[in-house]
């Protein structure tokens, strides 16, 4: 097992930013179109949390024109520019499934103080 730890702990990022589910987000993701490389942005409300060390992952949702819009990203992915907390949210939950069903001001997610 330590050889497999030791090859995780190599593909692992150093400066990862400390963000849970709740929080509203903004992340650069890296998209290569022919020769060329650019930086699209994606921000919205943290949904999920999946896995641990070079296997996390997390589920960004936010509304594009009334359609709600999912993404998930691999955390230690080189395809991930940067990820910024825009605004920290106060959930009682570890998944916000819930939210896809709501509209509106239901939608809504209280600012952590």
């Amino acid at each position: 097992m330590g050889l497999i730890e030791a090859i995780e702990a190599e593909g692992m990022k150093e400066s990862v930013p400390q963000f849970n589910v709740g929080d509203t987000v903004k992340v650069g993701y890296r998209i290569i179109e022919g020769g060329k490389e650019r930086i699209q942005n994606f921000e919205g409300v943290v949904i999920a949390k999946k896995n641990g060390g070079i296997r996390e992952s997390f589920t960004v949702r936010r509304l594009s024109f009334g359609v709600g819009v999912e993404r998930c990203f691999p955390l230690h992915s080189p395809r991930v520019a940067y990820v910024n907390v825009v605004r920290a949210g106060k959930v009682r939950r570890a998944k916000l499934y819930y939210l896809r069903g709501l509209t509106g001001k239901a939608a809504k997610i209280k600012e952590k103080k």
